[in-house]
C-alpha cells in the first residue's frame, strides 16, 4: 500500500515540486490550494503518473473552519497521512515598518503562521492515533536572520522556526518526526508575489545568481522523509552556493 503525503500550497513552486517528486516515487498525494485552475493543472499532471492516486482539495489555509471541515471529511482511505508538508506561505510587500501595509501584514500572518497551525491541528491527531508520521514546515532563511524591509515576513518565518522546535518536543512521545526547512534565495513565483506582479523587479531579484530551484527543495524534503525512521533531521538551512546568509550574496556580473 502506497504511503500518503499531503502538501499545502501545491499549485506552484515548492509545493508543486514536492508533490511531483513524491508521486514519481510511488506516494499517493493529497494536494491543496486556493486557486482552482492551478489545482486542476497540477491534478492533471498527477493523473499522468502511473501507480499512484491523488486527491485535490480546494481550500484556503487561512480559513480555519474550512480547513477543519475538509480534513474532517477526508475519505477513510486518505486519513492515514504519513507526511504533512506545511508549504503554503508567502511574502508580500517590502516596506519599512513605519510605512507598512497592514493588509499585507495580515495576509502573511494569516497564511504563514495561522494557516500552518490550522492545518497541523487538523492533521496531527490522525498521526498521533497511529503513533507515526512526519511533519515538514517550510520556513525560510528569513526565519533565522532579519533584513531591512523584511520585518513582518521575517517575524512569521521566525514563528515557523520556533513552532517547528516546539512541535518536535510535543510530538516526541508519539514517534512523529518534525523537520524545519529554511531555504535561502530560490527562484519561484515568490518574488512575483512579494513585488505584487512586477515581473521586471522579480526577475532582477535573481540576477547574477544561480538560485535554488523548487526541485532542489523537493529533493531535500524527499531525502529527509526517506531516511530510516529512527533518524530525524530537525532543521536544514539551505542556500545557493553564492549566498552565505541573508545579508551576504555574491552576484556575478
Amino acid at each position: 500500500m502506497n504511503k500518503i503525503i499531503m502538501v499545502t500550497g501545491a499549485t506552484a513552486g515548492f509545493g508543486r515540486a514536492i508533490a511531483m517528486k513524491f508521486a514519481q516515487n510511488g506516494y499517493n498525494v493529497i494536494i491543496t490550494g486556493r486557486r482552482t485552475e492551478r489545482l486542476e493543472e497540477v491534478s492533471k499532471e498527477l493523473d499522468a503518473i502511473k501507480g499512484i492516486k491523488h486527491l485535490a482539495l480546494n481550500f484556503d489555509v487561512r480559513k480555519r473552519y474550512e480547513v477543519e471541515d475538509i480534513i474532517k471529511e477526508l475519505p477513510d482511505e486518505w486519513k492515514n497521512i504519513d507526511i504533512l508538508v506545511n508549504n503554503a506561505g508567502l511574502a508580500v510587500g517590502m516596506d519599512l515598518i513605519q510605512d507598512g501595509n497592514i493588509d499585507d501584514w495580515d495576509r502573511m500572518v494569516d497564511t504563514n503562521v495561522k494557516g500552518l497551525l490550522y492545518v497541523t491541528r487538523a492533521v496531527a491527531p490522525l498521526m498521533v492515533a497511529r503513533n507515526r508520521g512526519h511533519i515538514f514546515n517550510i520556513s525560510s532563511i528569513a526565519g533565522k536572520q532579519e533584513y531591512e524591509k523584511g520585518n513582518v515576513y521575517c517575524a512569521t518565518k521566525h514563528a515557523v522556526d520556533s513552532l517547528s522546535r516546539s512541535m518536535r518536543i510535543d510530538m516526541l512521545k508519539h514517534n512523529i518526526r518534525v523537520t524545519n526547512i529554511a531555504p535561502g534565495l530560490a527562484e519561484t513565483e515568490f518574488s512575483l508575489v512579494r513585488f505584487k506582479g512586477d515581473k521586471q523587479r522579480a526577475k532582477d531579484f535573481y540576477k547574477g545568481v544561480k538560485s535554488l530551484s523548487a526541485e532542489d527543495i523537493a529533493e531535500v524534503v524527499y531525502w529527509c522523509a526517506t531516511l530510516p525512521e529512527h533518524v530525524c533531521i530537525n532543521d536544514i538551512n539551505i542556500t545557493p552556493t553564492q549566498q552565505a546568509n541573508v545579508g551576504n550574496l555574491w552576484r556575478k556580473e
